[in-house]
């Protein structure tokens, strides 16, 4: 079964950026898409971003133009580029896929 493992959480000023990595081990992202979640304290987990085998994209109304999915299906990893980083999108983000959860990193962006 596939193992999913996010690094590049860090704490960072707003306004600034960090790029996220979710990379899968034991298998290989196949044909559903990769989703991350972000879940911030004391809220429930929400969607942030899609994306499919194909590289089509979705994003929270909330991120929109600020952060971008991408994968490199070679080196089985898809990546969560935030720019322009808000207080509010500090959370632990968690990289999904067929089922399985990853452990998720820690984003905090002070004020």
């Amino acid at each position: 079964q596939v193992q999913l493992v996010e690094s590049g959480g860090g704490l960072v000023q707003a306004g600034g950026s960090l790029r996220l990595s979710c990379a899968a081990s034991g298998g290989i992202f196949g044909m559903l898409p990769v989703v991350w979640h972000r879940q911030a304290p004391g809220k429930q987990r929400k969607l942030v971003a899609t994306i499919t085998r194909g590289g089509s994209t979705n994003y929270a109304d909330s991120v929109k133009g600020r952060f971008t999915i991408s994968r490199d299906n070679a080196k089985n990893t898809v990546f969560l580029q935030m720019n322009s980083l808000k207080p509010e999108d500090t959370a632990v983000y968690y990289c999904y896929y067929g089922g399985v959860w990853g452990k998720g990193t820690l984003v905090t962006v002070s004020s």
